[in-house]
């Protein structure tokens, strides 16, 4: 049977919850609308009538498809060019989801969006479902055809595993603009000293370029290897400028509720480099330079109110 203006009507008031579930579970903005599409191609062919309740049947089809995804990518990632790092999603863009409590703003943080890379797809699952968008361990059980017993023992071991790895400090938007900004006067400083001081001792720095703009494949580690790094990194040079087509303008700002650094050319965002903040100091940067994984960045700071940039270099 054909959808009615009420079932589209139903599914599309669904579909900030499904957008946001599928981005936490896929780490990608553009596979995140992909599994959505389907689902709601899987729900016009389905005979709504002999749905029960809806929302649950949308949650556990895209799930499903989900993790079909997730286990296909993993085989994917293993041909990827360099480090694979999630598409970082800019303040304000919906597709973040609910922002009200810590575990949902820290579900979607840049840094534990990428230790979920260490879960298994049930895990990522159970996780983002139970910590994200509190859902009973019951219906969870439901969805991902589980026993209730089941799903409660996967979620303590995928929030240990991500646990194990971080210690973030949630900052607000002032704070996050001043971390920004003392990190950016430290590294155009052109010495290497004061960046250390801004840093952890076990401080790292990663880059995905996707094989489409150089980044380095194995990680600093270490405040002063990290330090000598970012010093060389924004150091003004006509090459540099080259690879991204033009000087780029630098700004303060905040992605996935991290302090981060966007560097835009003509509108175009070209970097978005994610700081993660403990409150020894900064202990992650993360530089996502792939262009295919800033074209929605790219569309949502056109929506944005930036004013103006803290200043024009590389």
């Amino acid at each position: 049977m054909p959808l009615t203006a009420d079932d589209v009507d139903r599914f599309e008031a669904s579909r900030p919850r499904l957008e946001a579930i599928a981005y936490r579970l896929l780490g990608s903005a553009a596979e995140a609308e992909d599994a959505v599409q389907e689902t709601f191609l899987r729900w016009q062919a389905a005979d709504i009538d002999l749905i029960e309740v809806h929302e649950a049947w949308l949650t556990k089809v895209l799930t499903n498809l989900c993790l079909n995804q997730l286990t296909s990518a993993r085989a994917r990632r293993e041909t990827y060019v360099g480090r694979w790092l999630p598409e970082p999603l800019l303040a304000g863009d919906p597709m973040l989801g609910p922002a009200d409590t810590a575990e949902q703003r820290e579900s979607v943080s840049y840094a534990v969006l990428t230790l979920m890379e260490r879960l298994s797809p049930n895990e990522r699952a159970v996780y983002v479902l139970r910590e994200a968008f509190d859902y009973p361990h019951r219906e969870i059980a439901e969805i991902l055809d589980l026993t209730e017993a089941a799903s409660q023992q996967i979620f303590h071991r995928a929030k240990k595993h991500v646990a194990d790895g971080r210690a973030r400090t949630e900052i607000d938007a002032a704070a996050a603009r001043r971390i920004v900004e003392e990190f950016l006067a430290a590294a155009t400083s052109g010495r290497t000293e004061p960046l250390v001081r801004l840093l952890t001792e076990d401080a790292i720095s990663v880059g995905d370029g996707g094989g489409k703009i150089p980044a380095r494949t194995k990680a600093f580690e270490g405040a002063v290897a990290v330090a000598k790094f970012l010093r060389g990194l924004f150091k003004p040079t006509e090459a540099k400028r080259a690879m991204v087509g033009g000087p780029p303008e630098v700004y303060a700002w905040i992605a996935n509720g991290d302090p981060a650094v966007v560097a835009v050319v003509d509108g175009r965002v070209v970097a978005i480099m994610c700081l993660e903040v403990t409150a020894e100091g900064i202990t992650a940067f993360r530089n996502q330079v792939n262009p295919d994984k800033l074209e929605r960045a790219t569309a949502q700071w056109a929506l944005a109110d930036h004013g103006e940039p803290l200043f024009y270099g590389l």
